[in-house]
């Protein structure tokens, strides 16, 4: 396995390892249906992690019809448990049918989702939204942010490419999301300006009625 290679796993390990250590501080004192849910959450980052530790030579997908706005509301779920502030837009729409990798656009999410909260102040919120363009689904994650300088909205995506130095960060997770768009036969989109946040785009064609 490269070093390059190394650094994406141990990058994409951080989100279901942070989902679990979160869900085991509010378990103890949760009530018996969100013990429930919880143990849900757990299961899915639990098979995050195990398709990264199999999955680390080669990137394949496991293509199924699944609800894109269902697998955001799980990742927004999660990132509030850690305290963050996650706001689901009102008009997010939970009917949104892709032929995807439930595990893979999970881990996409994660990413665009933890890079808003990284990237926003203290006590910022950031919000996802989730609805249809046409024949796309789009999830989009907004943040209060600094934004990003015009002659970095395209490096951005690059591997190791980080926009600022005031914040840690390994520069991986943009270029993590584009890939995994981009094998959906999807993109990752951004609109930014300078102090005036971010907003991402996870874009990926609708599942057809035959699919």
């Amino acid at each position: 396995m490269t070093r390059t290679r190394l650094d994406v796993l141990v990058h994409e390990l951080r989100s279901p390892v942070a989902a679990l250590l979160a869900i085991s501080e509010v378990y103890a004192d949760a009530d018996y249906s969100t013990r429930l849910r919880l143990v849900e959450l757990a299961c899915t980052a639990g098979a995050s992690l195990e398709r990264l530790l199999t999955d680390v030579t080669e990137a394949t997908l496991r293509l199924t019809r699944l609800d894109l706005g269902r697998i955001a509301l799980d990742a927004c779920e999660t990132a509030t448990l850690g305290g963050s502030s996650i706001v689901v837009a009102p008009e997010t729409d939970t009917a949104l049918t892709v032929l995807g990798d439930a595990t893979r656009l999970r881990q996409a999410l994660d990413n665009l989702i933890g890079n808003a909260i990284g990237h926003s102040p203290a006590g910022a919120t950031v919000t996802v939204t989730a609805t249809r363009r046409g024949g796309s689904c789009l999830v989009s994650v907004i943040d209060e942010g600094e934004g990003v300088l015009p002659e970095d909205l395209e490096r951005i995506f690059e591997p190791g490419v980080r926009a600022t130095s005031a914040r840690s960060g390994t520069g991986l997770g943009l270029a993590v999301v584009r890939e995994i768009a981009r094998e959906h036969g999807g993109e990752v989109e951004v609109e930014s300006r300078p102090d005036w946040g971010a907003t991402f785009r996870l874009v990926l064609p609708a599942a057809s009625v035959a699919s």
